[in-house]
């Protein structure tokens, strides 16, 4: 089977976002693979990769251009239920801005919608 190895984010700051995706979930950074343009953070089976501007003309592609509407979100699930909110207001806290939620969803979930210090949109989940 195939699997999904990264997720790649392109940001304006190359430091600052991971730094907040990292501390609001505690991951770990996959140090070797650090560049001035490039971080990744594991989430286990995948990771979340960032580029920074210069990451577009290495790949050979042109920047987006700012559009209104969303064109992505992450999803990071925590353990229990009782924990979306108090990582939500951490989320908050470190720079985030709460967009709906907590709630539970109708497929049962508990989920709190957000966005990062860029405005990327991410979600925080837990199952029953």
């Amino acid at each position: 089977m195939d699997t999904l190895s990264y997720v790649n984010v392109f940001v304006r700051d190359i430091e600052a976002l991971p730094d907040f995706y990292a501390a609001v979930f505690g991951l770990a950074e996959a140090v070797e693979q650090r560049s001035g343009i490039f971080r990744a953070l594991l989430t286990g089976a995948s990771a979340i990769g960032f580029n920074g501007p210069e990451a577009y003309a290495l790949l050979g592609l042109e920047p987006a251009e700012a559009a209104a509407g969303v064109r992505f979100a992450l999803t990071f699930d925590v353990p229990a239920p009782d924990e979306v909110a108090p990582r939500a207001a951490r989320a908050v806290a470190l720079g985030a801005r709460l967009v709906k939620g907590p709630y539970r969803t109708a497929y049962g979930t508990v989920q709190a919608v957000l966005t990062d210090p860029e405005d990327n949109v991410f979600r925080i989940n837990a199952a029953r």
